[in-house]
């Protein structure tokens, strides 16, 4: 990766223009969220490094002309757009088992496939640092990540049978992502519902304060009728339970979180599948953003493929993850596209504060590398859309094959530079956010 030489100045005002791009209308309409947003990125380099992905690409942008292992194929492919080390973790499949795998599609789109993996041998390099590791063994951490996906990319292209490519599940998974499922099979629907909720009348309803906003009739209106349009877009099976999409009670939420500032979200409580009330459901209806990486994707067919945000982050996680949540569909709010799914009581993130043996790092990187090429390859002809219509798994297993030598090392110096970019991006970023050089907060 070649990094312009811009002085600090010179870098900050690169980063204020990538913001303004990214999040000016947000911000405008929504300031005290994102003090809260930028507060939690100064935390750390890895905290600003998650709530950049518009950063990562306006520095990738030369890739979009090209680059080792890109060809007509592998350059459009279905991608999680924001893939780091913290975006794993535990979640219910619609067969009803506890899957670890890649999760929050918010940034999914079609694109390079070795833009996902450069995003994530960057966030290793900056876990490393963080918990004091050398480059050597940095770099050691890089190539296990290249290499598992190499593996395991090569043999669902050469037609490896499921049970030699199991996913990672209670009986399958090993280290902290057992400990992740195991943590998650210990979670309850009722301790949600305990936590969000309360029994008034014989009947459950959301609970007062916690962040719920009580809705005026009209709002409240508008989001059930946003709901009837959602259901439209549930698979039949979803839809097969007896009484399982009645309204309860609806709130509003604000999100806070690092990717999702300033967006206006609600949530609908739903009757179950049968009259117990630890039964009851509760989804989530946030307001779709627009995906860091589709500003630097010119192709009108993908482009045109998508309704709007909210279709675009559902067909894009249906395409990547197998068995996705069956609660998950979009809809329209207010004229803008909204992302419907679950509040799932059983989502465990993987968590890295307690892994910190150099051995212990490796084999969970291995097994994320395994977790990105299958989802890599979950999205193809196979995955019942037509926008990438041929064997992903074949098309990036013919492109690493023709320079097998190269493919490790390119995600080495990559993540190297990118991390030592990032850090010293972080500074810039903490300077100017803390002396009040950040319009409009």
């Amino acid at each position: 990766m070649s990094v312009p030489q811009l002085s600090d100045e010179q870098r900050g005002e690169e980063i204020l223009a990538v913001f303004d791009t990214a999040f000016g209308e947000l911000l405008a309409a929504d300031p005290a969220a994102f003090r809260v947003k930028f507060r939690k990125m100064a935390a750390s380099a890895f905290a600003f490094y998650r709530g950049t992905a518009c950063l990562f690409y306006h520095d990738l942008d030369a890739d979009r002309r090209g680059g080792p292992f890109l060809d007509e194929r592998t350059s459009r492919v279905w991608i999680h757009g924001d893939l780091h080390a913290e975006n794993f973790g535990t979640y219910m499949d619609s067969n009803g088992r506890l899957v670890f795998n890649v999760n929050d599609f918010d940034e999914a789109y079609v694109g390079p496939f070795t833009w996902d993996l450069k995003r994530f041998a960057a966030s290793i390099a900056l876990v490393g640092y963080a918990k004091a590791l050398g480059d050597d063994q940095i770099t050691e951490l890089v190539a296990v990540y290249a290499a598992a996906y190499r593996e395991r990319i090569h043999a669902l292209a050469t037609g490896a049978k499921s049970d030699e490519v199991p996913p990672f599940t209670l009986d399958t998974a090993q280290g902290p992502l057992l400990d992740a499922l195991r943590d998650a099979r210990s979670l309850t629907r009722f301790e949600l519902l305990d936590s969000m909720t309360q029994i008034r009348d014989f009947e459950r309803r959301f609970a007062p304060g916690g962040g719920a906003i009580e809705l005026d009739a009209a709002t409240r209106y508008k989001v059930l009728a946003a709901f009837d349009g959602y259901l439209e877009t549930l698979p039949e099976s979803s839809l097969a339970r007896p009484d399982s999409y009645r309204v309860k009670d609806v709130v509003g939420r604000r999100g806070i979180g690092i990717g999702s500032a300033g967006l206006p979200s609600y949530n609908i409580l739903l009757e179950g599948n049968s009259d117990a009330l630890e039964n009851d459901v509760v989804i989530y209806i946030k307001q779709a953003q627009t995906p860091a990486v589709s500003r630097h994707i010119t192709d009108q067919a993908i482009r045109g493929y998508f309704q709007h945000e909210g279709h675009r982050t559902v067909i894009s996680q249906r395409a990547l993850q197998a068995h996705a949540d069956p609660w998950l569909g979009w809809t329209e709010l207010d004229g803008a596209g909204q992302l419907v799914a679950e509040v799932s009581p059983y989502a465990v993130d993987l968590d890295w504060g307690d892994i910190d043996d150099p051995e212990e790092i490796a084999q969970v990187v291995a097994d994320l590398g395994r977790a990105t090429a299958t989802m890599h390859a979950a999205a193809d002809d196979q995955s019942g859309e037509s926008l990438v219509p041929f064997s992903t798994e074949r098309a990036i297993d013919a492109a690493i094959a023709a320079d097998e030598e190269g493919f490790a090392p390119l995600l080495v110096d990559f993540a190297h530079a990118y991390g030592a970019r990032a850090r010293g991006d972080h500074q810039i970023f903490v300077d100017l956010f803390r002396n009040g050089r950040i319009p409009g907060l």
